[in-house]
């Protein structure tokens, strides 16, 4: 049986397709350059099909290259998986650790809580609901994530899941509360109200991309670290924020009106954790969270 070409080039081939960018790969892998693109060349070789478009100064995934792109994502998540599962059985358990996340994936955070408090021995979770940036500080010690993408670089992540942007939040006395539906280009002129942390890849990033893309003038309004903060800051008038599918379905105020947008936006979430300074009750924690993504159907092989 043919091994197949190693889980570094594989790796790497990922990491240049989700930056577009050979520079981009080097800096977070450490590698220079050219040593990114002979191990681009090697798995080329090895595959016999080329996975990127050089003849243009941006780089550009071939046909094959996205084809394969989301097989190779789920490779990679599949071995970490089993890294973890391993580092899991091999050590005992129990004990605490921290788990920062987003209040939007709470319910997830707080069902995987309660399940790892009743294993035998049992590991307590400190839950840490908190920001982008606040999330990453975590990780530098020893605790998980579940953040949104683009994660840290040099960090462990696996389990991505999506959770869409379908909603507007509004002022009630807002013109647009009345709308049936808000499409781009009615976010003209307006007050966007968007994150502090807004890195390249992330969600805000992107509709930011598009806006100016399309021409359409936008205000950058007050920045914020968190929802609730930002829905108090629409109710005052300051602004309008895209808004995902849980906090548009469980927020009832009498100040705010949540109305369909189509902007096509998804955000990215993942379990992220730095393996320099895991421990066996940080394994046991992401693949609980795996484990628990994967029986409520929500983990994706690709990002």
């Amino acid at each position: 049986m043919e091994p197949g070409p190693p889980l570094a080039d594989i790796a790497c081939y990922v990491l240049v397709a989700q930056r577009m960018s050979f520079s981009g790969a080097a800096r977070e892998l450490g590698m220079s350059q050219p040593a990114v693109s002979q191990t681009i060349a090697r798995l080329e070789r090895t595959l016999d099909l080329r996975l990127f478009d050089r003849s243009s100064r941006q780089v550009q995934l071939t046909e094959a290259g996205k084809l394969l792109l989301p097989h190779a994502e789920e490779l990679l998540d599949r071995a970490r998986a089993f890294t973890a599962e391993a580092t899991r059985l091999a050590l005992p358990t129990g004990g605490s650790i921290r788990l920062a996340y987003c209040p939007l994936t709470g319910t997830l955070a707080a069902q995987v809580a309660q399940r790892l408090g009743q294993r035998t021995p049992p590991i307590k979770v400190e839950l840490r609901p908190t920001g982008w940036s606040s999330a990453t500080a975590e990780l530098a010690r020893d605790a998980v994530a579940i953040m949104s993408a683009p994660f840290p670089p040099g960090l462990a992540y696996t389990g991505r899941f999506h959770i869409p942007i379908t909603h507007l939040a509004v002022a009630m006395a807002d013109p647009l509360a009345g709308a049936a539906r808000v499409h781009l280009g009615q976010l003209a002129r307006r007050t966007l109200l968007m994150p502090r942390s807004r890195p390249p890849g992330s969600v805000w990033a992107q509709l930011i991309a598009r806006l100016r893309a399309e021409g359409i003038g936008f205000q950058d309004g007050d920045e914020h670290d968190n929802w609730t903060t930002a829905l108090d800051l629409v109710a005052a008038r300051r602004g309008v924020l895209p808004t995902p599918a849980p906090l548009a379905g469980t927020v009832r105020r009498p100040d705010l009106a949540f109305v369909p947008f189509d902007a096509g936006l998804t955000m990215t979430y993942g379990i992220v954790w730095s393996a320099e300074y895991a421990t066996a009750q940080t394994l046991a924690l992401v693949q609980a969270i795996q484990s628990h993504l994967r029986l409520t159907g929500r983990s994706a092989p690709a990002a």
